[in-house]
């Protein structure tokens, strides 16, 4: 169990699968729209206010960006997906990119998938669950902004969300209400996430 942050470090970028690291070390994977405050959840995770790059302008991120665990192991920071100010084109390119990753990087232990806590399991978010599920890729259905619902609000979300992961082939244990700004489900993700960092 880890209830202190995981210490991790900028490693390299990426284009493409082609470009990705050439070891075997495991990896989580963190993917979302792009105004769901990806960059901001991981620096919670990772007790780094800069390591991952938080911006007003969603859909910053266009490299899938790797760094490296003290515990061992990775995250990775991949391409945000459904923000309407990007380019049809650019936007269809990144999620193609994040399909291949998914289905072919074979040390890829879980994905991440951080969600707005008010506005979760959108078409996008759905199709991307179903792609893990297809593939047998264990999921981590994040709701970030869970700081901005009340506590009758977390409630709803709560029983709603998990019907639909049920529906979707996962479980209770692959849901977390999170707050970036309060710290609220840190514990439970790392602790997620450290388990699909464990050898097999």
């Amino acid at each position: 169990m880890s209830d202190v942050p995981l210490s991790a470090r900028f490693l390299t970028s990426a284009s493409s699968l082609a470009d990705t690291p050439r070891d075997h070390l495991p990896e989580v994977a963190f993917v979302g729209r792009s105004n769901v405050g990806k960059s901001s959840v991981l620096n919670c995770i990772t007790g780094a206010r800069k390591l991952a790059r938080t911006s007003k302008t969603p859909g910053r991120t266009q490299l899938f960006n790797y760094f490296d665990l003290d515990v061992g192991g990775r995250l990775v920071d991949l391409p945000g997906y459904g923000y309407a100010k990007v380019p049809a084109r650019i936007s269809a390119a990144w999620r193609i990119r994040i399909s291949t990753y998914l289905a072919k990087r074979a040390q890829l232990g879980g994905l991440v998938l951080v969600m707005d806590a008010r506005h979760p399991f959108q078409d996008k978010d759905v199709n991307m669950i179903s792609e893990c599920a297809s593939a047998e890729l264990p999921v981590l259905a994040l709701l970030n902004k869970s700081d901005k619902l009340s506590k009758s609000a977390k409630l709803k979300c709560l029983h709603k969300s998990r019907e639909t992961l049920f529906a979707l082939q996962y479980g209770a244990d692959d849901l977390i209400l999170f707050s970036a700004h309060t710290g609220e489900g840190a514990e439970a993700a790392r602790n997620w996430i450290l388990e699909r960092l464990e050898p097999e």
